[in-house]
């Protein structure tokens, strides 16, 4: 590259890089020159797209795409004109423009990869210079404007039978789980209250609740890899027979997340769980009670229109784009 360019960058109005559907991305292209330079054009490009990539036990490559933003902007130039003479200094070249509504939350995954281009051509005393800037994008989910039902208390109970070894004697273990709610925004808590109560001959090694994130990658309209990861857990000691454990609101930290789907995106679908897990302790299989939750982006309000947050909640401003949960163990 000519050593007439010193700098060649896009920055944006909004410092902190997150937008919203349907709000302005504005900012300018800085050019900053050593000597007189003659410049063909300047060119702004904005792409927002949603690939998914994977490939198969036969290597072969599974591929779909999805664009939501295919935009160019010429900011410096004519086509079919001569270049025009820039001097030396620094050279601003504001754009401006809307983001459609609709577009779906920004999302990074294992699968799965928005991004701003600006590129000048200039003439034969300096070659081809390109700039590329991440901006981040998040579609809203208001809880307020989902079922009310979300709100109220969520509960799960179930009976399941332990049998000892060869199947000399046998006995019930009740559970009951109840969350605080349904729905819930990053930075919250949820509260679990659940009674084990071991009627069974059998000992329970422990319990455990587990907040899960399920990403089903898609290609085609096909499922192509569904992966289930474990985000928070609380686990409690063992319950011997014959007796009872109690959980009184213990409470799990939701870490900052994507929203349940991704509205607006037809690659990839997110669904968050919470499993309370009885752990026998014999050969038989762990019993996983399943509660469904929503993940929002806004939190439930009161009725005086407050925000209906519990002491020491924090709300991310922004969405989680480095996720190092991605490459541990999934969940089973």
């Amino acid at each position: 590259m000519s050593r007439k360019l010193e700098k060649f960058v896009v920055l944006f109005d909004n410092t902190n890089l997150l937008y919203f559907p349907g709000q302005f991305l504005s900012g300018r292209v800085l050019v900053e020159l050593k000597d007189d330079t003659q410049a063909l054009g300047l060119h702004f490009h904005v792409i927002g797209e949603g690939v998914v990539r994977l490939k198969s036990k036969r290597r072969e490559r599974i591929y779909d795409k999805e664009n939501y933003i295919d935009f160019r902007m010429r900011l410096l130039g004519e086509p079919g004109q001569p270049p025009v003479m820039l001097s030396p200094g620094i050279h601003s070249f504001p754009f401006k423009l809307g983001l459609p509504p609709g577009l779906p939350s920004t999302f990074l995954g294992k699968s799965v990869g928005s991004s701003t281009t600006a590129s000048g051509a200039p003439g034969a005393q300096l070659a081809h210079a390109q700039d590329q800037q991440v901006f981040i994008v998040m579609n809203p989910i208001d809880l307020n404007m989902e079922p009310s039902i979300l709100s109220e208390p969520f509960r799960c109970d179930i009976d399941h039978k332990l049998s000892k070894a060869m199947c000399l004697g046998s006995g019930l273990v009740e559970c009951q789980v109840c969350l605080d709610k349904g729905a819930y925004v990053p930075g919250e808590t949820i509260e679990i209250t659940a009674t084990v109560t071991n009627n069974s001959k059998v000992t329970i090694k422990s319990t455990r609740a587990t907040l899960t994130e399920t990403i089903q990658y898609f290609a085609k309209s096909k499922i192509i890899q569904s992966e289930t990861r474990e985000l928070a857990s609380l686990k409690r000691d063992k319950i011997r027979p014959n007796e009872m454990d109690q959980w009184h609101n213990e409470q799990l930290y939701v870490p900052p997340l994507p929203p349940t789907n991704l509205r607006g995106c037809h690659l990839i679908n997110i669904q968050y769980d919470i499993y309370f897990i009885i752990s026998p302790n014999n050969m038989e299989k762990d019993v996983k009670l399943q509660l469904p939750i929503m993940m929002g982006t806004y939190p439930f309000r009161t009725e005086n229109g407050s925000f209906d947050g519990k002491l020491g909640t924090h709300y991310p401003s922004t969405l989680p784009i480095l996720r190092p949960w991605l490459e541990e163990k999934t969940f089973k």
